[in-house]
C-alpha cells in the first residue's frame, strides 16, 4: 500500500487566487517598474491592433515585395529542363518550393497559358510570363487579427501571453495561419523580423499544440540573442503544472537521453536507451513535486531546465505517470476533452535589458481549471 505524505503547501488556494483575479482583470502584467506580478486593467486580445497587409495571393495576405508580372523567354540552354528548376534558376532570390508553390496555384503562364504542372518541359523560345512569385524574403509569419490570447507582459524588449491549449505557437509554412505567432505578428509587426527562424517570428521557446501557458518572444534582435543565450546556457526555469494518473507521493527528479520514435510516422519521444542505434540522442531533466491528489490522479508542480521536445510528457509516461488526456504517451483515451492537461505555469529569467531577475506566471487556463473543478467534485 502507498504511504500518504502530507503535502503543505498553499497551492491550490493560489491557484483559486489567480484564477478569480484572472475573471476580473483578463490577466496579468509583470510592471517594468517593480518586476512584481500585479493585476492589469490594459491585457488586450492580440487582435486589437492590427497591422494592414499590402499584397493578397490566393486569398493569403502578404507585406512584400515579391516578384510579379514579369515575363523571360527560355534560353536553349534551358530547353528540357524543367519549368520549377528554370524558376529557380532564374530567380535566384526565390526558392524551389515558392516556384513549385507558384505553378500549383496558377500563377505562371507558357505561352499565354496557365501551366499548373510543375515538371512541365520547357523548349527554347517559349514564353514565360510570371504573375506572382514569392521571394525567400517572404517566408515569414503573416499577421492574423483573429488570432487571440492573453497578454501577460509587454515592454519595448519582450512580450509574453498565455497560449490556450489547441493553438499552435508558430506555422509549419508561410501561408499558414491560425497560430499564437500570426496573432503576435498581427500586434507587433517587427516581430516578424526578429530571430533566426522566419516562422519563429522572435518566439524564444515553443510548448506542444495541446499545452496550455507562457509563451514569450522577443521584439528586437539584441533581446533575441540575449535570451537565446539564457536559454543555451540553461540559465531559464520554466515551471509547468501537470495533471498525471496516479497518485503520486513523493517529489523526484528524472533525467536521461531522449530520442524520436522510429516506429511512427508522426513526432513521438522515448526514452533513447530502449533504441539500438537512435539518430540523435538529446539530454533531458524533469523534476516534479506533487501538490495534490484528486480522487486517482495528481496534481504535480514541474520544473524543467532543459528544452527537450514533449520531455515532461515522455519521461513522466516512462515512469508510469504520464499525463491525463495524454494519448500518445499511453494515458487512458478521453471523451470529455481533446487536450492533455498540462499548463506551463511561469517562466524566470534575467531581463535582457535592464539585468534584472523576472519571473512570468501564466494563470491556469479556464478549461484547465473547469476540469479541475469537475474532478473535485465542485
Amino acid at each position: 500500500m502507498m504511504t500518504i505524505v502530507p503535502i503543505v503547501n498553499n497551492w491550490r488556494s493560489y491557484l483559486n487566487r489567480i484564477t478569480h483575479a484572472t475573471r476580473e482583470r483578463g490577466g496579468y502584467q509583470l510592471t517594468p517598474t517593480s518586476y512584481q506580478l500585479t493585476p492589469s486593467t490594459s491585457v488586450r486580445p492580440l487582435a486589437q491592433a492590427v497591422h494592414s497587409p499590402l499584397l493578397s495571393v490566393g486569398g493569403m495576405w502578404y507585406d512584400t515585395c515579391m516578384i510579379s508580372n514579369v515575363t523571360i523567354v527560355v534560353s536553349g540552354e534551358e530547353a528540357g529542363k524543367r519549368l520549377d528548376v528554370v524558376l529557380a534558376a532564374r530567380f535566384p532570390s526565390s526558392s524551389r518550393a515558392f516556384c513549385k508553390e507558384a505553378v500549383l496555384r496558377g500563377g505562371i503562364s507558357v505561352n499565354g497559358k496557365l501551366c499548373r504542372n510543375k515538371g512541365e518541359k520547357l523548349t527554347a523560345g517559349q514564353i514565360l510570363r510570371i504573375e506572382q512569385l514569392l521571394e525567400t524574403a517572404d517566408n515569414r509569419v503573416q499577421p492574423d487579427p483573429s488570432v487571440w490570447a492573453s497578454i501577460l507582459f509587454e515592454d519595448e524588449s519582450l512580450v509574453a501571453v498565455n497560449k490556450p491549449a489547441g493553438m499552435p505557437v508558430q506555422p509549419l509554412k508561410h501561408q499558414e495561419t491560425g497560430t499564437l505567432m500570426n496573432g503576435l505578428v498581427n500586434r507587433y509587426p517587427e516581430l516578424a523580423d526578429v530571430g533566426d527562424q522566419p516562422l519563429m517570428a522572435g518566439a524564444l521557446h515553443r510548448i506542444d499544440t495541446e499545452t496550455s501557458g507562457v509563451v514569450m518572444a522577443a521584439r528586437t534582435q539584441e533581446a533575441f540573442r540575449e535570451m537565446r543565450r539564457q536559454f543555451q546556457e540553461r540559465l531559464v526555469t520554466k515551471v509547468y503544472v501537470a495533471l498525471v494518473e496516479g497518485n503520486v507521493a513523493l517529489p523526484g527528479t528524472l533525467q536521461g537521453e531522449l530520442a524520436h520514435d522510429p516506429t511512427v510516422p508522426y513526432c513521438r519521444m522515448v526514452d533513447a536507451a530502449r533504441l539500438d542505434n537512435p539518430d540523435r540522442r538529446m539530454y533531458a531533466e524533469t523534476s516534479f513535486r506533487p501538490v495534490e491528489w484528486i480522487g486517482a490522479w495528481t496534481l504535480l508542480e514541474v520544473t524543467i531546465r532543459t528544452g527537450v521536445t514533449h520531455q515532461i510528457r515522455c519521461q513522466l509516461a516512462e515512469n508510469g505517470i504520464p499525463i491525463v488526456g495524454d494519448a500518445l504517451y499511453g494515458a487512458r483515451p478521453r471523451a470529455d476533452t481533446s487536450r492533455h492537461f498540462l499548463h506551463a505555469f511561469s517562466i524566470s529569467f534575467e531581463h535582457p535589458k535592464t539585468k534584472i531577475p523576472c519571473r512570468i506566471e501564466a494563470p491556469l487556463t479556464g478549461d484547465f481549471e473547469r476540469f479541475l473543478e469537475e474532478a473535485r467534485g465542485g
